[in-house]
């Protein structure tokens, strides 16, 4: 844990620098000092973001502009802080030093490290708030980012630049989606394609418990995923301006190297957390209460973040950040304030439903309500051909599966239709933290979409899967390579799909 003065001493030696040659500095007092929330008189020239530099070496940043005063949160816990005492302007914006040297590192809001290995080297100076950018330097988003998640990869697809919303109850497998995408981000980088290219990945962790940050970055380790990632973390002990900072924080780092030409995905895990810090601040900043007592600008708070994930074009550097945020529901409530609000700025969501969780089906993905408003364009020509129907099939199944439990007789065709169903269902099942590369997702998709398990037993389809994933890398390994290319599936591909799904069937046996 960071203590205060260390996270003072931090904004000193940024300040020091500039301090002594700025030409006028801007003095106040303080009025009044209320909850982490100071207000200041005679700070004229203040601005919005700005650093303040308070008595006893403390910081605070500008978070409301008054006729007569200024609010300003404290970066720290300010205990020493007296009315009567004097503040001053530094003219500088809050801001965070980002390096290559954050990668697999664990950070504070303010870049401070958080892991116990020494401070990041220095690099670019990134600011927190920052305008996104604008739509003649964007591109429309049309490569994938595989999260290696076969219901979403087939059915939802996302591309580089999207921001796809995750979201569901507590306890449903947001953070294991996210989780599960981010490493899967490992697998890519072994490959040579341009749409295989790496991706740094951010993490966010706002208002969690610090033991469930610790499992998260030790899944990571495990799954040797944290040489590509950055956390950013502002546990649920921290102070409510630090939970209100983390997220533009972490899309600071992000913009760092989608300026370098990469690509990044950034995970913000989770915005309501996010939106409860605001408006606990909101609340002592003395803004007045709207629905579900959150302030009126709740809703620019998030589009103003989310909406610097973005596709640059080539002219620009050809970079992308890619956002994953997650907000959580009560009882499956995706019409209360927060959820429709990031459901308005996002381009799509993956809705987690709790009755599909309580049937087995995980990841518990509610075919019907989840969208992805990129489609198709952010899906190679191999996935396209054989997960087009898919998703109509498996609306058309649910509804089909509802009327058949009244126990009225089915036609052969309609009863055929069902099985089918069930084994897709069962298909796009997958264990936690085991995303599949593309290839052997398009296996999978295609032998149950072409009937090769339809009699298969139920219980027995994730053993043929399996082990049908197995038998084709061993004795398939050019098909795996000609489905990873990403090319429309043509009449050779075919045939060798169909050589190696008799010759699996032939020794597959049954229990």
């Amino acid at each position: 844990m960071i203590n205060d003065s260390e996270i003072l001493k931090e904004l000193e030696g940024r300040l020091e620098k500039f301090e002594s040659s700025s030409k006028t500095q801007n003095i106040g007092k303080i009025e009044k000092i209320n909850d982490g929330v100071i207000a200041a008189s005679g700070l004229s020239q203040a601005f919005m973001g700005e650093i303040i530099a308070l008595p006893n070496n403390n910081y605070g940043v500008v978070l409301n502009l008054d006729e007569d005063s200024v609010s300003i949160i404290l970066l720290g816990r300010g205990e020493k802080l007296r009315e009567g005492d004097t503040v001053k302007s530094t003219g500088r914006i809050l801001s965070i030093d980002v390096s290559n040297d954050y990668l697999g590192r664990v950070v504070n809001p303010l870049g401070m490290p958080l892991d116990g290995k020494g401070k990041p080297k220095k690099g670019k100076e990134m600011p927190l708030e920052k305008i996104a950018a604008g739509v003649v330097e964007r591109e429309p988003v049309h490569e994938p980012l595989k999260t290696g998640i076969k219901a979403i990869d087939a059915m939802l697809p996302i591309g580089r630049g999207q921001r796809e919303l995750i979201i569901g109850d507590r306890g449903l497998g947001k953070t294991a989606v996210a989780i599960d995408t981010i490493i899967n981000q490992r697998v890519l980088k072994n490959h040579h394609i341009k749409a295989h290219r790496p991706v740094v990945c951010v993490y966010v962790a706002i208002g969690q418990k610090q033991s469930s940050i610790a499992q998260v970055i030790e899944r990571l380790r495990l799954e040797n995923a944290l040489s590509y990632t950055i956390v950013v973390a502002a546990a649920a002990s921290d102070s409510a301006s630090m939970q209100y900072l983390a997220p533009y924080a972490g899309v600071a780092i992000a913009e760092y190297f989608m300026e370098k030409g990469q690509d990044a995905l950034i995970v913000y895990d989770d915005l309501t957390k996010h939106a409860w810090a605001y408006r606990q601040l909101s609340l002592v900043l003395r803004r007045p209460a709207g629905r579900e007592a959150y302030p009126g600008d709740i809703f620019y708070l998030h589009s103003r973040l989310l909406e610097r994930a973005v596709k640059l074009n080539k002219k620009e550097g050809g970079g992308s950040i890619t956002a994953l945020p997650v907000i959580e529901t009560q009882a499956n409530d995706i019409s209360a304030y927060i959820p429709t609000n990031v459901i308005s700025i996002t381009d799509g969501q993956i809705f987690l439903e709790s009755d599909l969780f309580n049937s087995g089906i995980r990841p518990a993905i509610n075919v019907g309500t989840s969208v992805s408003r990129v489609g198709t364009a952010a899906q190679t020509s191999a996935m396209k051909s054989v997960a087009g129907k898919m998703k109509l099939e498996l609306s058309q199944f649910r509804e089909l599966a509802a009327f058949a439990q009244f126990g009225s007789e089915l036609d052969p065709a309609t009863a055929a239709q069902l099985e089918r169903g069930k084994r897709t269902t069962e298909i796009l099942k997958q264990p936690q933290y085991q995303p599949l590369s593309e290839s052997l997702e398009i296996i999978s998709i295609w032998a149950v979409g072409n009937g090769y398990l339809d009699e298969i037993p139920m219980e027995e389809v994730g053993r043929f899967e399996k082990e049908l994933h197995a038998f084709v890398k061993t004795n398939y390994p050019k098909l795996l390579s000609a489905l990873l290319e990403g090319a429309k599936i043509n009449e050779e591909t075919t045939k060798e799909l169909q050589k190696a799904l008799a010759e699996f069937k032939k020794i597959f046996t049954l229990k």
